[in-house]
């Protein structure tokens, strides 16, 4: 990544707050089995993160699918982990089925969630929001 000329911390530092405290809104529910809004939970605090990067560079962030975000990320040179889009897709399927009863053949949202699927976009989640402290920390390093 080519060093930011004024790095937003403020703005940095608002996203990575709503996304860590989405992230644990997320794991409450699946504690509680509320399987669905999770997913939907991680995915937005994922998209909350990568927002804070861009925000951060002083980059639009427009739109909430993490796969798109990504792709400024990768036109500015943000380093991403070797499986990212992997994760970014995986938590992009979480932006609308969980929360529309339309979005599947009969039954509603939950009915289609599991603690498997809870516990796969948490960990893509954790792994997205670690990428944004990680950049957090190379810039502040310099």
């Amino acid at each position: 990544m080519a060093e930011p000329v004024c790095f937003d911390w403020s703005g940095y530092r608002r996203w990575m707050a709503q996304a860590a405290n989405t992230l644990a809104s997320a794991r409450v529910d699946a504690d509680h089995d509320f399987h669905n809004w999770c997913c939907f939970k991680a995915q937005q605090a994922g998209e909350y993160a990568v927002k804070a990067i861009l925000h951060g560079l002083g980059v639009p962030a427009i739109g909430h699918s993490i796969v798109s975000l990504s792709e400024r990320l990768r036109e500015i040179g943000v380093e991403t982990y070797e499986d990212f889009m992997t994760d970014a897709r995986l938590l992009d399927r979480h932006y609308n089925p969980p929360r529309y009863p339309y979005a599947y053949p009969s039954g509603n949202p939950h009915d289609y969630y599991d603690s498997a699927a809870s516990g796969e976009a948490l960990r893509a989640c954790e792994r997205v929001i670690e990428l944004a402290h990680g950049v957090g920390r190379q810039v502040e390093e310099g």
